[in-house]
């Protein structure tokens, strides 16, 4: 609901302000989260959370997409959402530390993860205030000579910016006018699915091997590991080759075959734990390549900033189903959009269409001008 609001809020005012405001009230509200005393203060906090990291992912997405060429942003965009792989490793040995401080001073372990984890992501904002890099045609550490040069690197692979124009209201309903931005979230929507069964149920599934808190909090931490290091694996060569479509459909297949085995083995615990493996690779390895895919194909940032906060926004819906089925039956597939933009490549290139638009009305037609060619 707030994701595009958000993304037009930070260009508006920066991304240096406007993503450490939002990291900063999401880790005060986390502090506040260990501090509820009853179910109403909790459901409050939440939804607050939710509010304040709706301007983080597609905010970061946004902006990544902004610096880099088409070849080059799968490595950055892999990095940064694999943070959440890394989180997840991280946060299992943070827990298991913070775990064995249960009822010091009366308190419940789980009121310190809360708060020491929330403190410090407070802190971690207001270091990103001065840290944290704007757009390009922004940016003040830059001279104006390596400023021109980023910005014409870029205009050669993705067309200009128009960093310079307003996003209106007439901006956001022609980018839902293109159907591709629909097949972009439900793409995403169809990864969420498994990956957040995964993160909801996996600490489950590992404590049922009859190991106590602390231990099922450790044994969590080697599958992020492995879907970090694999995630990185893929966006090399994903790069390397210039092609989207098969670095996402290998790594789903991989998270299939991981779900096959859980839902096929029941008495091989060290089977089992493998086939968690396979799933955290395979999932959190596909989301970065179809939100770098379609984001990327986003020209200008009047449709790059409405698209990236609409195809995150709506796939994150698939949270909501992750609660209530762990198992995905079927794989998210990808042929839909890449057929459908292999064709508008062909297209364009069969029955060019651009005789008498000037140089202004293809910007501001961002991706749809027939000048603009997408990656495969």
């Amino acid at each position: 609901m707030f994701e595009i609001p958000s993304n037009l809020l930070l260009k508006k005012l920066k991304p240096h302000i406007w993503l450490s405001a939002c990291m900063f009230l999401f880790g005060l509200t986390t502090v506040c989260q260990g501090l509820v005393q009853n179910y109403s203060g909790l459901l409050a906090t939440r939804f607050f959370l939710g509010l304040f990291e709706t301007g983080m992912f597609p905010g970061c997405f946004y902006l990544i997409g902004m610096w880099y060429k088409r070849s080059e942003a799968q490595k950055r965009y892999s990095f940064f959402f694999s943070s959440t792989t890394l989180a997840g490793a991280f946060g299992g040995l943070l827990a298991s530390a913070i775990g064995k401080m249960d009822y010091m001073r009366g308190y419940r372990g789980w009121r310190y993860i809360f708060v020491l984890e929330g403190t410090l992501t407070c802190v971690v904002a207001l270091s990103f205030v001065f840290l944290l890099p704007d757009f390009p045609e922004e940016a003040k550490w830059l001279t104006e000579e390596e400023r021109t040069y980023v910005k014409a690197r870029l205009r050669v692979d993705q067309g200009r910016s128009a960093a310079e124009r307003r996003i209106t209201g007439h901006d956001v309903r022609n980018v839902f006018k293109d159907f591709k931005v629909f097949v972009g979230g439900f793409m995403y929507f169809g990864l969420i699915v498994p990956a957040y069964g995964y993160a909801y149920f996996s600490p489950g599934i590992i404590r049922g091997y009859g190991y106590s808190a602390i231990q099922t909090q450790l044994h969590s931490v080697p599958p992020w590991a492995a879907a970090f290091a694999f995630a990185m694996l893929i966006a090399f060569f994903s790069d390397k080759f210039k092609h989207r479509a098969v670095f996402a459909i290998f790594p789903i297949c991989v998270a299939l075959a991981g779900f096959s085995i859980l839902l096929a083995v029941h008495n091989n615990t060290r089977l089992q734990y493998g086939a968690l493996f396979l799933v955290a690779m395979g999932a959190y390895s596909a989301m970065p390549v179809i939100v770098c895919w379609f984001n990327m194909n986003l020209g200008g940032h009047h449709r790059r900033s409405v698209g990236s906060a609409w195809q995150v926004g709506f796939g994150n819906i698939g949270g909501i189903i992750a609660v209530y089925a762990f198992l995905a039956k079927d794989a998210p597939r990808c042929v839909v959009y890449f057929v459908s933009v292999g064709y508008q490549n062909r297209k364009r290139d069969r029955s060019p269409v651009d005789i008498g638009l000037t140089e202004y009305e293809k910007t501001e037609m961002g991706d749809m001008s027939p000048d603009y060619r997408y990656l495969l």
